[in-house]
């Protein structure tokens, strides 16, 4: 079973998304000779992640834009739920839609906790019920109410920023969330942490969202389906992220997976998906003496040093641990941990910034859950390649 296959049974209970339908929709300029999206006809089921992926320009934001009627449509039928989009009160059909873009959009005069309310304001709930559901979306994103809920956007990072302005579109529960390049505008490391709450939100609400991006390795990890799109929004291939990379329908759409289609395939799998190393470990309170000990005659002479909550601090060598009176003062501070959400491709990109040539995972509450080698990632590759003849890979490749 895939990664994807995985999440979407886990996810099964949970759906509280709809599915969405477009049917030869088209959206034609005046003035213009050809129209910018051209006779699109694609289903979204409910309570699933579908990625709009392509070039700048080939209409995939304003497709998306169309599903809410930020843009009208020129012809064609959008339904949700089963609703006609052209029968509702735009207003009213929006309210009912998240809405999550590039940068947050947050109200710059607002607080945190204003921004979160806008929705459920216009819907007329009362004081106390926003002022719980505020604490309640800001505790869900990972943002403590107390320290957040008074601050303005000018004071929060760019990631926290996200974080609110995911918060805001998920305020009202809405069945439907479009985001549009939402984490396009974050450091990588930051558009990773992002992306694995998205996925913990959609494991718990199951929401149907149709997400826009130009990064082909994003869809592959977020999407549940990714439609690929050209010029005036055709659809060069609609599948799951497994099938795309396994057989790309055409050379365009090969051209958006790239020649690292295998190394892609290392966003199918998640952390927690592969068998964890180990190393010794001590927290800082602990004696010197036990690590040393613990790190005598090991081909790799690196530990770990965690708080009272065996959250990893510090990574240290036997040489550093051989000068040290204390661990409270010994190693070198431990990079951006992974989550057993992160996949297998940001596995990589963090042994590439570690000295030691090895991540550290941490579970739910940032405790220690295990190491991920540069080991793990080739032969996770060696199997897939040969479970699929040396390369040839079927069109799903079981993770």
């Amino acid at each position: 079973m895939t990664d994807t296959e995985t999440r979407r049974a886990a996810a099964a209970s949970a759906v509280s998304g709809v599915e969405i339908v477009l049917d030869a929709v088209t959206k034609h300029y005046p003035g213009q000779r050809d129209p910018a999206v051209d006779r699109v006809s694609l289903t979204i089921p409910a309570g699933e992640i579908v990625v709009f992926v392509g070039p700048s320009g080939c209409g995939k934001t304003t497709t998306m834009r169309m599903i809410n009627r930020l843009i009208e449509p020129s012809s064609g039928t959008i339904t949700i739920g089963g609703r006609d989009v052209a029968g509702m009160n735009p207003d009213h059909l929006r309210r009912g839609i998240g809405y999550s873009i590039q940068q947050a959009g947050l109200f710059p005069h607002l607080t945190v906790a204003k921004n979160i309310a806008t929705v459920p304001g216009l819907l007329g709930w009362d004081r106390a019920r926003i002022a719980a559901r505020v604490d309640e979306m800001l505790d869900l994103v990972g943002l403590d109410p107390d320290t957040y809920r008074r601050r303005y956007p000018r004071q929060l990072s760019g990631g926290q920023q996200q974080r609110v302005g995911v918060a805001r579109a998920l305020a009202a529960d809405p069945p439907v969330l479009l985001m549009d390049e939402p984490f396009g505008a974050v450091d990588p490391i930051t558009r990773g942490s992002l992306q694995d709450e998205l996925l913990r939100l959609q494991a718990e609400l199951g929401k149907t969202i149709v997400f826009v991006t130009h990064d082909f390795t994003e869809a592959v990890k977020l999407g549940d389906r990714i439609a690929v799109l050209g010029n005036q929004s055709r659809i060069l291939q609609y599948d799951t992220p497994a099938a795309i990379l396994a057989d790309p329908a055409d050379e365009t759409v090969a051209g958006f997976v790239g020649a690292d289609a295998s190394l892609k395939q290392l966003t199918l799998t998640r952390v927690r998906d592969v068998a964890l190393g180990e190393c010794p470990t001590a927290v800082e309170s602990e004696p010197v003496t036990a690590l040393r000990a613990a790190l005598a005659g090991r081909d790799r002479p690196w530990a770990l040093i965690l708080d009272t909550q065996r959250r990893p601090l510090r990574w240290v060598s036997a040489e550093q641990l051989a000068h040290a009176d204390s661990l409270r003062d010994a190693g070198a501070p431990v990079g951006a941990p992974l989550s057993l959400r992160s996949t297998l491709q940001d596995a990589l990109e963090a042994l590439l910034a570690e000295q030691t040539a090895t991540a550290v995972v941490t579970g739910s509450r940032g405790e220690y859950a295990g190491l991920i080698t540069i080991d793990t990632l080739v032969a996770h590759l060696s199997a897939l390649r040969a479970e699929h003849g040396g390369g040839h890979a079927e069109s799903e490749i079981p993770t």
